[in-house]
């Protein structure tokens, strides 16, 4: 849908709509975009409903980000020791058992869920339910036996790992995104299948932990959705550290030899075997579009199931709207928190004024080493919309606080509308490189070009330099040479010699 799509009045002899509510929202789904939706309606006083069948917070920070990050954090600490002799320490060891890694992992959850938890919002004035929900009407959900009528229903209710149909998967040990996380004894030779971020990260982190590690990527390349030199720079730091990369190589099943678990793929035309002892599936993720009364009501999805909406976030119902995960277009967390202020503000509010949802400045990061921020257009994308622009690049090994830290390799990309500081998209390359992208991001948001960046103090020296050099090496490749040559002349006179060619 767009904002011109027409909303579908519900019949009255089908649905009812009741005199009385019980409550101006009702927000299925307690993730990122449900917990927003839920604190923004009770931060200005309606009464707001929120159910979750399972876990508050979500996958963000139950099974995605945040365990994610945790490990990442403590296979970067062992990278760190085993490379010790770039930082002048000649020896350094480190002893660990797998599983105490990941009691570390849930010790992070469990410090955070307080943020997330029902006590917090139930104190900031949510009502909050554990039950399964299930629309009836567009103005009523049964939970847990009773039927809850709103004014309103936010559909918040997320995604799940994308199971692929490999023949012989249920006779082997498996894991997803989700079920990862109850692992405590580690596979020796792990098997990650899927080349985007979430197989990316994890796979790094696991040969870090020292696993054996087969990355297999059905696409040519990994992070496909990245500039090539980006994927190619990032496939060799795995390479480097010890992990076997498969692009263009595609799962066809799993089978078992004895006790050895075997997953067979073809790789140009050759049937390969790569044997296992866990195999990690992190190919995607599908929309939580059924089981809750979605398709019985008739709520309109996308071809690629996931639930239509408007430029409002409205469905094909006007009163029913959707956030995060099972609309799209982007599975980040943070999208969905921003999606979330649209949805609550549209659904109170929106026979006063509606707001468009702003998709204009969208950035994410994806967290190897290197890390991987992007923010707007890159070169792939510019290309394939047939948008001109121009490239300016700076190379972080040129950055005094990086050479400092070791951590003297990436770099900085601006792509700029041609003549002009105006910035159509960036993506840094480097350590700490999904923090520098704010300023970026803030910059695009407001419409603030190069020359803004350039002129703003950078505290030296930090990281955060390479943001002022990316913009100076714009300045540089713009200067008006014409002007300079004419100052050159004039700096000559005032020494009292005569210009050349004068």
């Amino acid at each position: 849908m767009n904002a011109e799509s027409p909303v579908v009045e519900v019949p009255q002899q089908e649905h009812q709509q009741p005199e009385h509510f019980d409550t101006n929202v009702i927000v299925i789904g307690a993730g990122s975009g449900g917990l927003i939706s839920a604190l923004i309606a009770a931060a200005v006083k309606a009464r707001v409903t929120l159910i979750e069948k399972h876990k508050m917070g979500g996958d963000c920070l139950n099974t995605g980000c945040v365990p994610s990050k945790a490990l990442i954090k403590s296979a970067r600490f062992l990278n760190e020791v085993k490379n010790s002799e770039k930082y002048g320490i000649k020896t350094a060891t480190a002893e660990f058992e797998f599983s105490d890694v990941m009691e570390r992992v849930q010790a992070a959850i469990k410090k955070i869920e307080p943020h997330d938890s029902i006590e917090r919002f139930t104190e900031l004035g949510v009502d909050c339910i554990t039950g399964e929900a299930r629309i009836v009407t567009p103005w009523s959900v049964e939970v847990n036996g009773k039927t809850i009528t709103a004014r309103n229903i936010i559909l918040a209710a997320g995604a799940r790992p994308f199971v692929p149909p490999i023949e012989g998967l249920d006779k082997v040990k498996w894991y997803n995104s989700d079920t990862l996380w109850d692992l405590r004894e580690q596979p020796k030779r792990m098997i990650v299948l899927g080349g985007g971020p979430i197989g990316c990260e994890l796979a790094q982190s696991f040969c870090r932990l020292r696993s054996e590690v087969s990355l297999v990527e059905m696409a040519p390349r990994i992070m496909i959705r990245e500039d090539e030199e980006i994927s190619t720079l990032v496939q060799d730091k795995f390479a480097s550290e010890g992990m076997n990369v498969l692009c263009g190589t595609k799962a066809v099943s799993c089978r078992l030899d004895g006790n050895e678990q075997i997953l067979v793929c073809e790789q140009d035309g050759k049937q390969i075997e790569i044997p296992f002892d866990g195999l990690l599936v992190a190919i995607g993720r599908r929309p939580n579009v059924e089981g809750y009364g979605l398709e019985e009501l008739g709520v309109t999805l996308r071809k690629n199931n996931t639930v239509d909406t408007d430029e409002f976030l409205r469905t094909n119902f006007e009163n029913i709207f959707a956030v995060g995960d099972i609309t799209g277009p982007y599975q980040f967390t943070h999208t969905a928190a921003h999606q979330a202020w649209f949805a609550a503000v549209n659904s109170l509010f929106g026979q006063f004024k509606k707001f468009k949802a702003d998709y204009s400045v969208i950035p994410w990061a994806t967290f190897t080493d290197p890390e991987v921020a992007r923010v707007g257009l890159n070169e792939s994308d510019a290309k394939q919309q047939n948008i001109k622009y121009e490239v300016t690049t700076y190379g972080i090994d040129d950055l005094d606080r990086a050479i400092a830290d070791s951590e003297d390799h990436g770099f900085v990309k601006v792509l700029t509308v041609p003549g002009k500081d105006k910035i159509l998209g960036v993506t840094i390359v480097g350590a700490h490189a999904g923090d520098l992208i704010t300023e970026f991001i803030m910059a695009m948001k407001y419409k603030l070009g190069l020359k803004k960046i350039l002129g703003t103090i950078h505290i030296y020296p930090t990281m955060t330099e390479a943001n002022k050099m990316a913009a100076g090496e714009w300045q540089k490749a713009h200067a008006p040479k014409k002007i300079l040559g004419l100052l050159k002349k004039y700096h000559q006179w005032r020494l009292g010699k005569k210009p050349k060619n004068a």
